[in-house]
């Protein structure tokens, strides 16, 4: 059965690790935005190559960019039974692009997850990752800026009644179980 999922969650919900568990239980990619840029730009792709010119400046990806790289990966022949989009899109603007993308492709997504983690917990489990650029400010700040872009993605996915919210504040286990459960 085809799985084309859309995975939201803020830094350090989980949700990559999720994902990853989801694809290999589905046998569909799990596709991650920063996987396919990174991909693009070691393979010198001409996308890749226009990407890194952003990248190397320190400015984001454009959306038209970032789309075309998901179309391209959208359209390998893994992907025919399904994926899991992993953060994308990121503004409702890329929503509605990624929309659009999926009719021209002829797919639609069959559900968005969204993983909610309070910030607090979020800040615990980044901060244990000690990441070198991660202090408790920087966190903060990125999930500020998580939530103001995301809010607007979940309520339009939860506008056209394919969010799904999970709490991702438990065990890894039952995060898993909560989502199979989501999706099956």
């Amino acid at each position: 059965m085809t799985k084309r999922l859309i995975f939201l969650g803020p830094p350090g919900s989980g949700k990559g690790t999720q994902a990853q568990k989801l694809s290999e239980h589905h046998q569909i990619p799990h596709v991650s935005t920063g996987d396919i840029l990174r991909e693009a730009v070691a393979q010198q792709t001409s996308l890749g190559k226009e990407a890194k010119d952003y990248m190397d400046k320190g400015e984001l990806v454009p959306d038209t960019l970032i789309l075309n790289l998901i179309q391209d990966r959208l359209s390998h022949d893994d992907a025919a039974n399904g994926w899991i989009l992993d953060g994308f899109p990121r503004n409702v603007n890329q929503a509605a692009f990624l929309e659009e993308l999926l009719i021209k492709l002829n797919q639609n997504a069959d559900c968005v997850l969204n993983l909610e983690v309070p910030d607090d917990v979020l800040v615990e489990r980044l901060l244990a990752r000690q990441r070198k650029d991660d202090n408790e400010e920087t966190i903060r700040r990125r999930l500020e800026v998580y939530h103001h872009n995301a809010v607007p993605v979940i309520d339009f996915y939860h506008q056209k009644q394919t969010l799904k919210t999970i709490d991702g504040n438990q065990e890894m286990e039952q995060v898993t179980k909560s989502l199979s459960e989501a999706v099956s």
